[in-house]
């Protein structure tokens, strides 16, 4: 199984139920091709480094799947550059080290929760 993973930024402007709506569509679609969903990241929003389609922000998500070969990726980004909802997307394939990083951020042994555990041992 090659692992990968796909980031997408959703337009704002929409309702938060029509946001969810957005994602789910696209993690649905992965499913039913017969990719194994890893993790689901919703970031939320975020503002963007430059402005897209006049937006300064835009809502964040990351999913991590897993599959066979990279025969549903064109599908997939054909279908998100097609959808007005879409800001922008990037997928990227990842190597054993990514696939291990992305777990001991989701485990806690990196990043924001990594940095509180070591200020309370500190403390204690």
């Amino acid at each position: 199984m090659r692992n990968y993973e796909i980031t997408f930024i959703v337009d704002p402007v929409l309702s938060g139920d029509e946001i969810k709506t957005t994602a789910q569509e696209y993690i649905d679609q992965l499913q039913e091709k017969g990719c194994k969903i890893v993790h689901v990241d919703e970031m939320g929003l975020r503002q963007l480094a430059y402005p897209i389609n006049k937006r300064g922000t835009g809502v964040y998500y990351c999913v991590e799947f897993s599959f066979e070969n990279g025969a549903i990726i064109n599908a997939m980004e054909l279908a998100m550059k097609r959808d007005d909802r879409v800001l922008r997307f990037l997928t990227v394939k990842l190597d054993r080290y990514g696939v291990k990083y992305n777990q001991d951020k989701r485990d806690g042994l990196i990043g924001k929760k990594s940095k509180e555990a070591k200020e309370e041992e500190k403390k204690a």
